[in-house]
């Protein structure tokens, strides 16, 4: 009898159309997961003056798909673990596609919010999925790059909100940019034909005539032969159980992994919700300061890319502390006049090393946790990084509220950067320990 490791199979595979199907399919969700998101960023200059919401008002409405997000986090991530990733994948984009479309039929803030809140679990339960489900096919020297590319869906998404808000806006209102989001339900048929399930879920589930199936298609040279068995890769971790996090030596860099999370989204939510009003504030029309949202967005997909690579390269968490270190650079210096150029070069860095660090973070946890308990790694990294997330837009209406000089604004929104690459200077000095410590165990256990 012959145990074949899934995980070496998928490791030492080369890049082939089954990888771009994997890719391609995540992407998607992933862009209109990204436009669900930040749609409402793009409307809330008029959703403000329409419903004359102040910037507190405004800031809470905004915190209701963000608890919606931790909350779908911490239940998707943990059950997919349990039931699949696909099941939880088709559930998410059922509930962030069609909430979204109803927002565009609602008459006032509560019935806003509601839809928003409901969406927010589609939204928060399908990142750690689709990033665990792309990791877990992703050949190993490419694994960092190929979740980068996907993830930078995401800001595809957001470019796509900006420019579609840019050309729908002054037309057809701000309902006609939720429309848009329905076109993920006209695919969810295909979404489900074409996504595979996790090959490690299937082993579990003893379904080994179909991960065998799927083996065949991420390396065609491998054939099952009679009695082979296949094997999940080896750890004592149980799908589902978050203590298992913190079990193994995992505890401190978990930790590390949550304040760099949280961090992250807190300035990545606060430029995602107010960029457009406080450079409007600043005297920039509301066309300009759409297009500062495409081009924070645009950096991003540069920023994931990029750091993908060198991550592919180097040491991960060492390019997250450098990104953050930028990041805070970049956010602070937004507030001092500069000309438009300079302007411009500014955003597109923060969006580089904040939107595209976001990115790369869900790389570190999906390469930092085992199979078994990936995405309930991911999505308790998310679910505690939506804190982070729910305090940037209610940071950026009190900011506004109380009327402060604008470098203080972008002042409040880099600080979170500097706590951040401390966060990954403690998980890089932690990974070569247990590094170091783990070979001279193994020799003593010997």
């Amino acid at each position: 009898m012959n145990n074949i490791d899934v995980s070496k199979v998928i490791d030492q595979a080369r890049f082939n159309r089954f990888h771009w199907t994997v890719l391609f399919w995540c992407a998607l969700i992933i862009i209109f997961d990204g436009y669900d998101l930040v749609i409402y960023g793009v409307a809330l200059p008029v959703l403000m003056k329409e419903w004359n919401l102040t910037p507190l008002q405004a800031g809470a409405l905004g915190s209701y798909a963000l608890f919606g997000m931790m909350a779908g986090a911490l239940v998707f991530g943990p059950l997919s673990d349990r039931i699949g990733r696909k099941k939880a994948i088709t559930i998410c984009v059922i509930l962030f596609s069609g909430f979204t479309v109803l927002n565009g039929f609602t008459t006032n803030p509560t019935e806003f919010g509601i839809c928003r809140f409901i969406a927010g679990l589609g939204i928060g339960g399908v990142m750690p999925n689709v990033v665990a489900l792309m990791s877990e096919y992703a050949p190993q020297k490419i694994r960092s790059t190929l979740v980068a590319i996907m993830f930078s869906g995401y800001s595809v998404g957001g470019m796509l909100s900006a420019g579609l808000g840019m050309v729908l806006l002054p037309s057809y209102g701000w309902q006609s940019v939720f429309y848009i989001a329905g076109i993920p339900l006209l695919l969810l048929p295909l979404i489900m034909k074409f996504l595979p399930e996790s090959v490690g879920f299937m082993v579990k589930e003893g379904r080994t005539e179909e991960a065998a199936a799927v083996l065949s298609r991420v390396e065609p040279t491998f054939k099952m032969k009679a009695g082979d068995q296949l094997a999940a890769p080896a750890g004592k971790a149980k799908g589902g159980n978050v203590l298992q996090l913190f079990r193994e030596g995992r505890a401190l860099q978990t930790v590390m992994l949550w304040v760099a999370f949280f961090c992250c989204l807190l300035m990545v939510y606060a430029l995602a919700s107010w960029l457009p009003k406080l450079m409007t504030k600043a005297g920039y029309g509301l066309g300009s300061s759409l297009s500062f949202l495409l081009v924070l967005n645009l950096g991003a997909i540069f920023g994931a890319v990029g750091g993908g690579w060198l991550s592919d390269k180097m040491n991960m968490p060492r390019v997250l502390a450098v990104f953050f270190a930028i990041a805070a650079t970049s956010i602070s210096l937004l507030g001092y006049k500069s000309s438009t150029e300079v302007l411009y070069i500014l955003i597109a860095i923060a969006g580089a090393t904040t939107i595209g660090t976001q990115i790369l973070l869900y790389a570190l946890g999906a390469q930092f946790y085992e199979m078994s308990i990936r995405s309930t790694g991911l999505g308790w990294a998310s679910g505690i990084g939506r804190n982070g997330a729910i305090v940037g837009p209610i940071l950026g209406g009190a900011l506004l509220a109380a009327e402060l000089p604008l470098q203080a604004n972008f002042l409040a929104f880099a600080i979170p950067g500097a706590v951040a690459t401390v966060a990954m200077i403690v998980f890089a000095l932690r990974q070569q320990t247990r590094r170091t410590h783990e070979p001279k165990l193994a020799t003593s256990a010997a």
